[in-house]
C-alpha cells in the first residue's frame, strides 16, 4: 500500500502557523518607526524599547507552562486556541491609544505565541521521519523566517497603502482566524489517531522507533524538574540559545532604527534593505536542516548536531565584525544577511536536539531551553539603549555589532558541551 501524505499536510499547517507567528511578532518594529504612528502616538525611545522587550519577556516566561500544557491537554486544541489568542492581541494593537494598551497587546501576544514552537517541535517528533527531523524542523523554521522577512515589506505596504499604521494589526488579526481553522482541520495528535493517515504512512513514521510515535499512547506525566535542573547538556543549550538570541535579536529590535538613524534611509528603503537581509538568511534553514541530518547519518547524533551548532556561531560573529567597515547599504544587507544565514543554519540542529533528547517531554524541554533563548532577545532590547548611551560617543552604533559578535563567539564555545546522544533523564 502506498503511504498517504498526511505528514506533509501537517508540516504545511505547522509551517503556515510559524509564518503567521513571526509576521505578528515582527510587524510592531515597523509600525513604531512609521511616520503614521509617530504622528498618532508620541512615544519616547525608552517607551518603544519597553514595548519591544515586553513581548520577549512574556514569550520567554510562558515557554515552560505552554510546553507542559501541550503535553498535558493536547496540542491540537491548545495550538488552535493560541493562534486565535495572539491574533486577537495583534488586532488589539491597532486599537491602541497609548503605551499601556500597546504593552497589554504585546504581552498578550507574547504569552500566546510562547506555546507555538514547543508544540511544533513536539508534533514533529511524531509526524517527521527520524532521518528527516532536521530538515522538517528547518522547513517549519523557514516558515517563521518567511514571516519575518516579509513583515517589513507587507507592514510598510499596508501602512503606505492605507495611510494608517493601525490597519496592519487589524489585517493580521483577521488572517490569524483563517490559519487557526486550517491547523484545526489538518492536525491530529498522532498518526494512529488521524482518520486520513493509512497504515503504510503510520509504518513509515514508526521506522526506527522503539514504540509507535514515541510512546504517544502512554499516560501523561509531570514535567521532569529534577532532571532538567541537573542536566549539564541542557543547561549549556539554554546558555547557547540565550547568547545566540542576544546576537540575532539585533535584526528584530535594532536594525530598523539603525538603518534610519545611522544610515539615514527612508521608510521605504528601510523596508527593502531589511527584507533583503532576512531573505538571504532564509536559505540557511533548509541547508542547515539537510546538513545536520546528513552529518548525523555520517557521524552519529552528537557530532551531527554539534558541528552545525558550533561552526555557524563563529561565522555569525565574523559577519558582525565585517559590518563595522561596510559603508554601502546594499553590501551591509549582504553582511547582515550572511549573519542571519549562518545563525539560522544552526537552528534545525537546535530543534532536532530537543527531539533527540526529549522523548515524551519534547514540548516542555524545548520550551525550557527556548525560554532562556528569549531572555537573550529581551535583554538585547533593553541593553541596546544602555550600550549606546554609555559607549557610543560618535553615533555610529558599532557597539551593538561588537556585543553581538561577543555573544555569538561565546555560544560557539559553549556548544562543545552539548550532547544530543544522551536523553534528558526522565524523558
Amino acid at each position: 500500500m502506498r503511504p498517504t501524505s498526511v505528514r506533509h499536510s501537517v508540516l504545511f499547517a505547522t509551517t503556515l502557523t510559524a509564518f503567521l507567528m513571526y509576521l505578528d511578532r515582527a510587524c510592531l518594529a515597523w509600525m513604531l518607526d512609521s511616520d503614521s504612528f509617530k504622528n498618532d502616538l508620541h512615544l519616547t525611545p525608552d517607551q518603544n524599547s519597553h514595548i519591544k522587550s515586553a513581548f520577549f519577556w512574556a514569550y520567554a516566561l510562558a515557554q515552560v507552562p505552554a510546553g507542559w500544557l501541550a503535553e498535558r491537554f493536547g496540542k491540537r486544541t491548545l495550538m488552535t486556541i493560541l493562534i486565535v489568542t495572539w491574533s486577537a492581541f495583534t488586532a488589539l494593537t491597532g486599537f491602541a491609544n497609548g503605551i499601556w494598551m500597546l504593552l497589554l497587546a504585546r504581552i498578550g501576544c507574547g504569552l500566546a505565541e510562547a506555546g507555538a514552537y514547543p508544540i511544533s517541535g513536539s508534533l514533529l517528533s511524531r509526524w517527521a521521519h527520524l532521518n528527516w527531523r532536521g530538515f522538517s524542523s528547518g522547513v517549519v523554521s523557514l516558515g517563521g523566517r518567511l514571516g519575518f522577512v516579509l513583515a517589513p515589506l507587507i507592514t510598510v505596504s499596508i501602512i503606505v497603502g492605507t495611510g494608517n499604521w493601525r490597519w496592519a494589526g487589524w489585517i493580521y488579526g483577521l488572517t490569524g482566524i483563517i490559519v487557526a481553522l486550517v491547523f484545526w482541520w489538518t492536525f491530529r495528535e498522532t498518526p494512529e489517531t488521524h482518520p486520513r493517515c493509512n497504515e503504510a504512512e503510520r509504518a513509515l513514521l514508526n521506522e526506527g522507533r522503539n514504540a509507535p510515535t514515541e510512546d504517544s499512547s502512554a499516560p501523561r506525566r509531570s514535567f521532569p524538574w529534577r532532571a532538567v535542573l541537573t542536566d549539564r547538556s541542557l543547561w549549556l543549550m539554554c546558555a547557547y540559545q540565550m547568547l545566540t538570541n542576544f546576537g540575532w535579536a539585533f535584526v528584530i529590535n535594532s536594525m530598523s532604527t539603525y538603518l534610519r538613524d545611522v544610515r539615514k534611509l527612508s521608510d521605504e528603503m528601510n523596508g527593502y534593505i531589511s527584507t533583503l537581509t532576512l531573505f538571504i538568511g532564509l536559505f540557511g534553514l533548509l541547508l542547515g536542516g539537510l546538513l545536520t541530518d546528513w552529518l548525523t547519518r555520517r557521524f552519529g547524533l552528537r557530532l551531527g548536531r554539534l558541528i552545525p551548532l558550533s561552526v555557524t556561531r563563529f561565522v555569525s560573529a565574523a559577519m558582525c565584525i565585517a559590518c563595522l567597515w561596510v559603508q554601502n547599504p546594499w553590501l551591509l544587507a549582504v553582511c547582515l544577511g550572511l549573519m542571519v544565514f549562518s545563525t539560522d543554519s544552526g537552528l534545525p540542529a537546535v530543534w532536532a536536539w530537543a527531539q533527540d533528547v526529549g522523548g515524551r517531554n519534547v514540548a516542555p524541554i524545548f520550551g525550557w531551553a527556548n525560554m532562556w533563548g528569549n531572555f537573550g532577545a529581551a535583554l538585547q532590547a533593553n541593553l541596546a539603549g544602555w550600550l549606546l548611551a554609555t559607549f557610543d560617543k560618535n553615533g555610529d552604533q558599532n557597539e551593538l555589532f561588537i556585543a553581538c559578535a561577543i555573544a555569538f563567539t561565546l555560544a560557539g564555545f559553549l556548544s562543545f558541551g552539548i550532547n544530543a546522544s544522551k536523553k534528558v533523564e526522565g524523558a
